[in-house]
């Protein structure tokens, strides 16, 4: 078994408001007083009252290249990476004592809004004392379900390897996506919903002698589940375009959630033979306000047990495979006792969906 012993995370430094960013939408987009009353309610609608960019708010104003954008991207993915990983291995929240960058046996680097070769984990290594052997798996192109992919990735490799550990960061710009002449609905929605962040997770094997640093009960991961709907790869994604990534983004995502992702689900409390009573928490990826309520509806519960991923949705938005990872912190800080389950859930391109069952422990 693999145990998450500590996540750090790391918020880009501008800070831009919903009615700024109404705002720079209007004023960007040149719309007329008609478009406004029926385009605009979007941002209002998002239930997003705050989210943090790695460029300025007049940057949005400007015409900017594929390789502009791509250059951003690549400088503040090493900087906020960095420091989201300093973050998760010197963590006192979670860890009596820091761990060593020595002893991390694996990276897995997570991320979809920029392009790298080599990827970003190797300009990493030289600003870090991690080991030359450090084994890396670059996952790219998984979207908003890639921190919960990453976590499952690191679990099956942390399984094989009890006595090892694995360090997951996920680092998403979307603000650097921005395309100024889009003006599809659905870039209308990204607008109103991404943001920028970067977080890091470690996971730990059961014979691994840093499991002992721990200060508290931890999610151990008890199983895994990845589900792909067939003929899907239109909901959601990128179209590549000289001037970048353009985003894809499909009105169908919520009910999507009342019928994959239930049968998805439904599914996994019968393998793993649980009960939706025994889950304590859902540690679910903030895709959208839509998204949680949709889900909320599918299993019957209370708004109580989703609250972390309602909160980060509110004060960072959508930071697509980052954002579960920023919730997962939130719950984390809470010290939940030993002896309680929680699922962590997220959906991606592909259409796809993750789940974790995680058990919490000494």
């Amino acid at each position: 078994m693999s145990y998450i012993c500590s996540v750090g995370t790391s918020i880009p430094k501008y800070n831009i408001n919903q009615e700024e960013v109404k705002e720079l939408v209007q004023n960007v987009f040149g719309y007329t007083n008609r478009e406004v009353k029926r385009l605009l309610p979007v941002f209002d609608n998002a239930q997003i009252e705050n989210r943090q960019f790695a460029v300025a708010k007049t940057w949005f104003e400007e015409e900017h290249t594929f390789a502009e954008k791509n250059s951003i991207y690549q400088e503040n993915a090493i900087h906020y990476s960095l420091e989201a990983i300093d973050d998760c291995l010197q963590n006192e929240h979670f860890l009596k004592n820091s761990i060593p960058y020595e002893a991390v046996d694996l990276i897995i680097y997570v991320s979809s809004s920029g392009l790298s070769t080599p990827t970003i984990d190797a300009f990493l290594l030289n600003e870090r004392p991690f080991r030359q052997d450090v084994q890396r798996m670059p996952l790219w192109g998984l979207g908003c379900a890639g921190g919960a992919i990453g976590l499952s990735r690191a679990h099956d490799w942390v399984k094989a390897h009890p006595e090892k550990t694995a360090l997951i960061i996920c680092c998403e710009f979307c603000g650097v996506t921005f395309q100024k002449g889009d003006h599809r609905k659905s870039n209308l929605v990204g607008t109103a919903l991404f943001g920028d962040g970067v977080g890091a997770a470690l996971l730990v094997g059961e014979n691994s002698p840093y499991l002992e640093y721990k200060k508290q009960a931890v999610p151990q991961v008890k199983g895994t589940s990845s589900r792909t709907k067939k003929d899907s790869t239109e909901v959601m994604g990128w179209n590549v375009t000289n001037s970048g990534l353009e985003v894809i983004f499909a009105k169908s995502i919520p009910s999507l959630v009342e019928s994959f992702w239930k049968e998805h689900i439904e599914l996994f409390f019968h393998q793993f033979q649980v009960k939706k009573e025994a889950i304590h928490t859902y540690i679910a990826h903030p895709g959208g306000v839509k998204v949680l309520q949709a889900m909320e509806e599918v299993l019957k519960v209370e708004k109580e047990k989703l609250k972390h991923s309602y909160n980060v949705l509110r004060d960072h938005g959508n930071m697509s495979s980052v954002t579960v990872l920023y919730v997962l912190k939130e719950w984390m800080k809470e010290g939940i006792k030993a002896g309680e389950k929680s699922i962590l859930s997220a959906l991606g391109p592909g259409f796809s969906s993750e789940l974790l069952l995680l058990e919490w422990s000494e």
